[in-house]
């Protein structure tokens, strides 16, 4: 099962994923993208996804696409060994755009004036 938590700052949201992004559990992904409105960033937090199948990967890839079509960007952070492996595999990540929560946060803690401890409940 895939649970999705998002977590609106300003125009960032964060979607706190936990489970399985499989075939059969990613409508619930593909709905909340596009329940969120008014953003220019969307970034998926995958440190508690457990399995990605190519169904998934899909979804991903289809929802990064739709994304940037609309000027939003779209990346992945906190991306776990299995996950990384995946998408080495796949050679998928060298088209996602892939960071560290460092790397992002502290940007994101500036300008929205937060605290980087308000992203660390995703993980």
């Amino acid at each position: 099962m895939l649970n999705v938590n998002a977590k609106n700052f300003g125009t960032v949201a964060i979607l706190c994923l936990q489970g399985q992004i499989v075939n059969g559990e990613t409508e619930i992904l593909r709905n909340a993208l596009y329940s969120l409105s008014e953003v220019n960033a969307v970034i998926l937090d995958l440190a508690r996804v457990t399995a990605v199948d190519a169904r998934g990967l899909g979804l991903m890839l289809e929802l990064r696409e739709q994304a940037e079509a609309k000027g939003i960007r779209f990346e992945l952070t906190n991306v776990t060994k299995m996950v990384s492996r995946v998408l080495e595999v796949t050679r998928l990540d060298s088209v996602f755009e892939i960071t560290a929560a460092v790397e992002f946060f502290p940007a994101v803690s500036r300008s929205q004036r937060m605290p980087v401890a308000a992203f660390a409940s995703c993980a």
